[in-house]
Parts: C-alpha cells; sequence; structure tokens
C-alpha cells in the first residue's frame, strides 16, 4: 500500500516558478515508478513526468520539457516537480501516483494523490 498526498500548488504569474511535493507513505515507496499527471477542466489526464525507483531514469512529456523537472527523495519518501517558465496552458490539477512498471499509462497505475491545484495567470 502506498499513500500520496500532494502539496505546493497555487497561483503564480506566467513565467513563474512553483515546486510541487508528492509526499508517500508505505514501506513500498522506493520499489515503485512516480510519475505526474494533470488534468484541465473538460480535458483527459495527461502525462507530465515519470522517475524510476532509483531516480536515475527520467522522462518528461514534450510539452514540459526543458521547463518541467522531477526528481525523487527516497530517504523522504517525497517525488518533486520543478516547474519553471509556467504558461497559462500549464493550468490543471496536478496528481502524483505510483506503479509497479515503468509506463506513462495512467490506468497502469494502482495508487493515486488527491491532487493540488496550480493556476497560471496571464
Amino acid at each position: 500500500q502506498v499513500n500520496l498526498v500532494e502539496s505546493g500548488g497555487g497561483l503564480v504569474q506566467a513565467g513563474g516558478s512553483l515546486r510541487l511535493s508528492c509526499a508517500a507513505s508505505g514501506r513500498t515507496f522506493s520499489s515503485h515508478v512516480i510519475s505526474w499527471f494533470r488534468q484541465a477542466p473538460g480535458k483527459e489526464r495527461e502525462f507530465v513526468a515519470i522517475i524510476n525507483w532509483s531516480g536515475a531514469g527520467t522522462y518528461t512529456a514534450v510539452s514540459v520539457k526543458g521547463r518541467f523537472t522531477i526528481s525523487r527523495d527516497n530517504a523522504k519518501n517525497t517525488v518533486y516537480l520543478q516547474m519553471n517558465s509556467l504558461k497559462p496552458e500549464d493550468t490543471a490539477v496536478y496528481y502524483c501516483a505510483a506503479a509497479r512498471s515503468y509506463t506513462t499509462l495512467p490506468g497502469e497505475y494502482d495508487y493515486w494523490g488527491q491532487g493540488t491545484q496550480v493556476t497560471v495567470s496571464s
């Protein structure tokens, strides 16, 4: 069992930065792949970034590449999403999720957080 809690969302102007945190509890956290997804109103849930158990394997979606960075600290059971150069189209609820396999498909994730709202004003 893995429990996930996101934090760090908020309102920011375009061009600004935010750092999201995903705090996990559960003895198997370090063996799970963690991803960030986002969902804007009226849109499907979208993959943002993924990181493997060691932190050495990461991948970010084309839409955020070069602006967002994912990292993890297994000692703190926390995964981070550093978001720079934010755009209004980044506005969404951001979720972290845990899976056993390295995948970008939301249906393959077993555990989800409650989400944190990110709003970018123009």
